[in-house]
């Protein structure tokens, strides 16, 4: 996953050849969809961005159907449910007056996550949709429903409207990043390292949007290595906050001043994007592990992994020498399944998600957090083993709920 696929996501769900793939052509006006009258067309999800007047850019995910046989089917079946966890909205496309268990496993899923949906009637080219079913929809589900047909259909606009409606405006809206840590001229002081796990010539994702968040908020953007820190301190340029590495907390903390606020971008995206309440409350948990115990490492990103690897490599060690216990890691990248029961787990620790929306991340940990597993962030554990907790969480208390 990528940067760019930070947008609001909407997922088409339904049966096979109820016409979900001609949904998505008609939706963002390209033949980026397989069209075929032959049912189980659509294998894995397959994404595209489409420009959603009123909602900005988003990334429509197309699905296989519910509905599918076989073995191969069952697993197309388990991708399908897979994504319902990292989708804002669902539009389920339902044809013939055709409404049964599938279609009510889908919306039990959809409830679980608390996706916002609505449902389709498609091909009313061929059948309208019946009276009672829409009755039935609407008291049942209370679902915003249209009787529609991709190929005769004069109701773009009113679906775009349905799609507004339904979507959160939390997952287009974006806040900043720094809100009500930051004010206009303050100086922010970026301490980044530069490692094996830096794009050559290019600065990591979080570290731009923290750098273009900074400026947006009119403040002064100064950027260092952690080799240069020392140096730029020694200038009495005071910041208004410094934002770290987590890596290097141990190095740079013992260099800025004391009443510096400081912090990390892993700590800032857990803030902007998890349950920062949540990562608070779980991270001094990291003091009750014991051997054997299982942790689960949440990356959300997929990267070449180097022996500089934070999450697979640096922080378990940094962990398993604090504790002194014998921990057993679980590294689980990208939206991939979480192949283990989660109650297997007794502590999970997430990155910062820079590159996953807030459904996404939230949909990641929710689960573990209704089941009571403490859940922490790779920042806050990192500062936790440091002993400055505190410190850095500190410029986030005011506006913590």
């Amino acid at each position: 996953m990528k940067g760019k696929d930070l947008k609001p996501h909407i997922g088409i769900f339904g049966r096979r050849n109820n016409g979900k793939s001609s949904l998505i052509n008609f939706l963002t006006g390209q033949d980026i969809a397989i069209v075929s009258p032959h049912s189980g067309t659509t294998t894995d999800p397959v994404k595209k961005s489409v420009e959603i007047f009123g909602v900005g850019p988003a990334i429509i995910v197309d699905t296989a159907g519910i509905d599918d046989t076989g073995e191969l089917g069952k697993l197309r079946i388990d991708k399908t449910l897979q994504v319902i966890p990292t989708i804002d909205m669902a539009i389920l496309v339902i044809a013939g007056n055709l409404f049964s268990e599938f279609e009510k496993q889908l919306i039990k899923e959809f409830t679980n996550y608390s996706i916002p949906f609505l449902i389709i009637h498609n091909k009313s080219d061929l059948v309208s949709l019946n009276a009672g079913l829409y009755k039935m929809l609407k008291t049942e589900y209370h679902a915003g429903i249209i009787d529609f047909s991709v190929l005769k259909s004069n109701k773009r606009d009113v679906l775009i409207e349905l799609i507004k409606n339904k979507i959160p405006e939390t997952a287009y809206r974006k806040s900043s990043l720094f809100k009500g840590i930051v004010h206009p001229k303050d100086i922010v002081l970026l301490i980044t390292p530069i490692d094996s796990e830096a794009p050559e010539g290019r600065m990591i994702l979080p570290q731009v949007m923290a750098w273009r968040d900074i400026l947006d908020n009119d403040c002064i953007c100064i950027s260092v290595k952690e080799t240069e820190l020392e140096d730029f301190i020694k200038t009495g340029i005071k910041p208004a906050l410094a934002v770290t590495d987590s890596q290097v907390f141990e190095f740079v903390s013992g260099i800025i001043p004391q009443d510096v606020p400081l912090t990390s971008f892993s700590i800032v995206f857990a803030r902007y994007r998890g349950n920062f309440e949540k990562y608070i409350e779980g991270t001094p948990f990291i003091d009750k592990l014991e051997d054997g115990d299982k942790v689960l490492i949440l990356e959300s990103c997929t990267h070449q992994v180097s022996c500089e690897d934070i999450g697979r490599y640096k922080l378990p060690v940094w962990i398993e020498k604090y504790t002194g216990a014998k921990i057993d890691f679980e590294v689980v990248s990208g939206l991939s399944k979480i192949s283990n029961p989660i109650n297997n787990y007794e502590m999970v620790i997430q990155c910062g998600g820079c590159v996953v929306t807030q459904k996404q991340l939230q949909g990641r940990l929710n689960p573990f957090i209704k089941e009571g597993i403490p859940v922490s962030n790779y920042g806050l554990a990192i500062a936790w083993i440091n002993g400055i907790f505190n410190r850095v969480v500190e410029p986030f208390q005011s506006t913590i709920n």
